[in-house]
């Protein structure tokens, strides 16, 4: 059941795995693999360049743990291959994000649909399973309506149905005996209505470190100033490893924004009182300086009050505290959240100590298995929550083919 990226991963793994299967996919929509298509800018950001699962594990905020023996099963070499096999070739950014040598989206879904094909997975969508209930020999009926109506029985099921934002979207999931961890957003970006940086949007700057105020929460990255506050890596990545606490703060908190995190405020100080003696007839606020943007340059000089003729011999102590401040300390008052564009991540799901990690299957129903964000697993921006997603479909759907029939 589902779609998406977790739910073909896993059709395909057990079709492949055991031909004599009769494998259904059932989607509610007409969309098939909707967020493999919008995900990096439609580029695809399939997953990320690491070589041991310790290296992966390091970017899941929920679910780091667990996923350590699954992704020696299959982690992100064994993805590449396994695209690579089907004519998908991919390359690794700069970042350690890996797309499509296509840089299209489109390239993976075509991919995913092909191997679904050739694997004879029959595809339902426009079909909705309005209640499931357990069959007493083992198994499953579905109760199917839409396009497909009719009654189905299966000897297992895999959940591959993706996050949902709010608790009661988990209710079928609670009647089949499960426990779910309240799911709350993940990666997104600081609404910011009174910025003082309003009036920069679309100035980047490659490193800086985001705090929250009173909260052992930071993350170092790139940032982007938006128009409706800011966005970039450190705050979508500081979004997912603070998302249960933020949610607490009803997105409310100060954050503190350092463009300078290589410095202290000690050292930043020495370096600006040796850049005076050198530089003494230089104009502060026409001159950036630490290959800071110009426009945000001039924004914090005019917040710490200097003028556009005062010069660095000329420069009050009380203006150079303030652009200090303002360097290593910009204060945004965040009032709420946006979504990162359309790739809404939850933090929450299916409790993980309830799922046998090998095997995707639940502890709980014998028969039953899970995969992809239905899960309590999220990961960082960057491709991770894909090879979540691939890792915990081709798991679960081995182990479906695998499993006797009775």
């Amino acid at each position: 059941m589902g779609g998406g990226a977790a739910g073909f991963f896993g059709a395909i793994a057990c079709a492949e795995a055991n031909p004599r299967l009769r494998v259904y996919l059932i989607e509610k929509t007409g969309k098939l693999l909707s967020k493999v298509r919008i995900s990096g800018g439609g580029r695809c950001n399939v997953t990320h360049a690491a070589d041991t699962p310790a290296q992966l594990v390091q970017h899941y905020p929920r679910g780091a743990k667990q996923l350590k023996e699954p992704f020696k099963q299959f982690g992100a070499v064994d993805t590449v291959r396994w695209f690579e096999r089907r004519g998908v070739r991919l390359k690794t950014e700069p970042d350690g994000r890996m797309f499509p040598v296509t840089d299209s989206s489109e390239t993976i879904a075509q991919a995913l649909l092909t191997a679904a094909d050739k694997a004879g997975v029959r595809i339902l969508t426009h079909t909705t399973a309005e209640y499931i209930t357990t069959l007493p020999t083992g198994g499953f009926r579905l109760h199917l309506t839409g396009t497909h109506a009719q009654e189905l029985e299966v000897a297992r099921l895999l959940i591959a149905t993706g996050g949902a934002p709010k608790a009661a979207q988990y209710d079928w999931l609670r009647a089949l005996g499960h426990t779910i961890a309240e799911p709350v957003p993940s990666l997104f970006t600081f609404n910011v209505p009174e910025s003082p940086l309003r009036d920069l949007p679309g100035v980047s700057v490659p490193h800086a470190r985001v705090r929250i105020a009173g909260e052992k929460l930071e993350y170092e990255g790139p940032i982007l100033v938006t128009h409706w506050g800011v966005s970039g890596p450190a705050v979508l990545k500081l979004s997912a490893w603070g998302a249960r606490r933020l949610h607490e703060l009803a997105h409310r908190h100060t954050a503190l924004v350092s463009w300078l995190p290589t410095h202290t405020e000690d050292s930043l100080r020495q370096w600006l009182l040796d850049f005076r003696g050198q530089h003494g007839k230089k104009l502060v606020a026409s001159n950036p300086l630490f290959g800071l943007p110009q426009r945000l340059w001039r924004t914090l000089t005019e917040q710490a009050g200097i003028g556009a003729e005062v010069k660095w011999n000329e420069l009050p102590i009380k203006s150079q505290n303030r652009l200090i401040e303002g360097l290593l300390r910009t204060a945004l008052l965040v009032q709420g959240k946006t979504t990162y564009k359309d790739e809404f991540v939850t933090c929450g799901g299916v409790v993980l100590g309830e799922v046998d990690m090998k095997t995707m299957q639940s502890r709980c129903v014998p028969g039953l298995y899970f995969a992809g964000e239905v899960l309590d697993i999220d990961g960082i921006t960057g491709g991770f929550n894909f090879q979540a997603a691939w890792t915990t479909g081709y798991l679960a759907g081995r182990a479906m083919a695998d499993t006797p029939i009775r």
